[in-house]
């Protein structure tokens, strides 16, 4: 069984920027992003409702960016609950989304208005949500992650 992220050391891991596998799909390539907003069995989860409300606001500023748009294909929350999933078409590596994601981070925790696509015919679950926590959560990633990266934010500690 190979599944990267099974490999990784999350007794040490980071919040960051990782890239967490990459694919090729006929003559280009798909990598995928962890981006880990908590550390692993050291910090309380994100909630159900913030995780919702990160899918729905990343998704909209991912596809409506003028350059980003054609590269996404998926962004979507962990299981964990410790953070979100990225695929982008492309051989990327962290440093190559840093920039986007802090832009992402800050519109996330800048965000005024209704959260989009939040609507009973658009939305399986359109009432969790929790735009305030989302933003609070958001505010932090960037403060104190995204607006610092390090080598130790960006590439994933291995098991021993």
């Amino acid at each position: 069984m190979d599944v990267t992220s099974f490999g990784i050391d999350h007794t040490v891991l980071l919040r960051g920027i990782y890239v967490s596998r990459q694919d090729t799909v006929g003559d280009g390539v798909l990598t995928t992003f962890d981006i880990r907003m908590k550390e692993p069995n050291r910090e309380m989860v994100m909630d159900t409702a913030v995780m919702h409300t990160l899918e729905h606001l990343m998704a909209t500023f991912f596809r409506a960016n003028e350059t980003w748009a054609e590269k996404t294909i998926y962004i979507g929350p962990m299981g964990c609950r410790t953070g979100m999933y990225a695929i982008f078409k492309g051989d990327l590596t962290s440093a190559d989304i840093a920039d986007i994601m802090k832009d992402c981070y800050q519109y996330i925790a800048t965000f005024n208005g209704e959260i989009p696509a939040a609507k009973a015919e658009m939305c399986g679950n359109y009432l969790d949500h929790n735009l305030e926590i989302t933003k609070i959560e958001c505010q932090k990633f960037l403060t104190e992650v995204l607006e610092q990266l390090t080598e130790a934010n960006m590439v994933y500690p291995k098991q021993k």
